[in-house]
């Protein structure tokens, strides 16, 4: 966890929402200067903020409307803090709770060096990071379809497709397997869809493999690098990881990926584990599924996993391998070093 602790002449907390948002500025005592309900708009905030712009910081909770705020706050030259909200959560509970409540709490945190940060990722890259998380959204719904066809194929226990209609050329007479009509339009429709969803998705990749070679082409060219990581992955991992420099260990990079298992432990004993949710869903998923690929056509990298397995079982053993390419992937993009192909040892030191 890290903590904001730069000291200001005024400190401002925002419990933001869609439209409104509930302003509250404190200044080096903890007197509250400002404590007021608006309109969450531009205008109405540099207003606001205008007699207290000398030193001020702002701060803000962490959910899906901080953006234009943050880009404000960037333009103007406004120190800028993003809120963990797992975190402050933890911290700041309370009997009661409403805006203003909230918004005194965030600018006391601020103020008091705890509030705790998350990452307010830059407006150059964000908008292609959202469009890459956007496409990894409509692929999941792609693959609940081809689910269903073949679930619909087992509901009426039929032989098997016997082919992969993951391919477009493989779903041609797929419906008309079907005796009943309209369970045959039923499958016609998913496949439509699939269809459909293909067509989209080449178009959103090639959009976003244009964007990553104008914003970092050489991180993406070392992504690149690594055994079981195709074009997909390497995005994936790039856009997440953004700037490797703002983890301070690999240990901390491992941590954010949700590939460790953090303990809850008092007086030397241990009471279980908490926080599996706090870190990036995104990396977690990009490591997990480099680890599979890793594996494919390495037999060094398939004795390695065996000797796992014997030790922990298959599914610890995969999380295992991949959190042994993240401290790969982190080594390798703070040394700006390509992990050579021939190699399939994996250095963590």
């Amino acid at each position: 966890m890290r903590f904001y602790t730069q000291q200001h002449t005024h400190y401002c907390g925002i419990d933001l929402h869609a439209r409104t948002m509930y302003m509250c500025i404190l200044n080096q005592e903890g007197a509250v200067l400002l404590h007021r309900n608006m309109k969450a708009e531009p205008d109405a905030f540099l207003k606001a903020v205008a007699p207290f712009r000398l030193d001020l910081a702002v701060a803000i909770e962490c959910i899906f409307t901080w953006y234009w705020l943050a880009d404000l706050c960037a333009k103007e030259q406004i120190p800028f803090v993003l809120g963990h909200a797992l975190y402050m959560k933890a911290i700041h509970g309370g009997k009661a709770k409403n805006d203003k409540i909230d918004a005194l709490k965030i600018a006391s945190l601020l103020r008091g060096g705890m509030m705790p940060q998350a990452y307010a990722y830059p407006a150059e890259m964000r908008s292609t990071r959202d469009l890459l998380r956007r496409r990894m959204h409509l692929m999941r719904q792609r693959a609940e379809l081809l689910a269903h066809v073949q679930l619909t194929n087992q509901q009426y226990n039929l032989p098997e497709i016997g082919r992969k209609i993951a391919y477009r050329s493989n779903r041609e007479g797929v419906a008309e397997r079907f005796a009943d009509p309209v369970v045959a339009s039923n499958v016609a429709f998913d496949l439509k869809r699939i269809t459909f969803y293909d067509d989209l998705l080449n178009q959103i990749e090639l959009e976003i493999v244009r964007h990553a070679k104008q914003h970092d082409a050489n991180t993406f060219h070392l992504l690149d690098t690594i055994p079981g990581v195709g074009k997909i992955l390497a995005l994936v991992m790039l856009y997440e990881i953004h700037d490797i420099g703002r983890f301070e260990s690999v240990q901390d990079f491992a941590s954010y990926c949700r590939l460790v298992k953090p303990k809850k432990e008092s007086a030397g004993k241990v009471y279980g584990s908490s926080g599996g949710k706090i870190g990036n869903a995104h990396l977690k998923w990009a490591f997990s599924e480099a680890a599979v690929g890793f594996l494919r056509n390495n037999p060094a990298g398939q004795t390695y996993l065996a000797r796992l397995e014997a030790k922990h079982g298959k599914a610890k053993a995969l999380t295992a391998l991949a959190h042994k390419l993240a401290r790969a992937v982190y080594h390798m993009l703070r040394r700006k070093e390509a992990l050579d192909r021939k190699s399939t040892r994996l250095n963590s030191s």
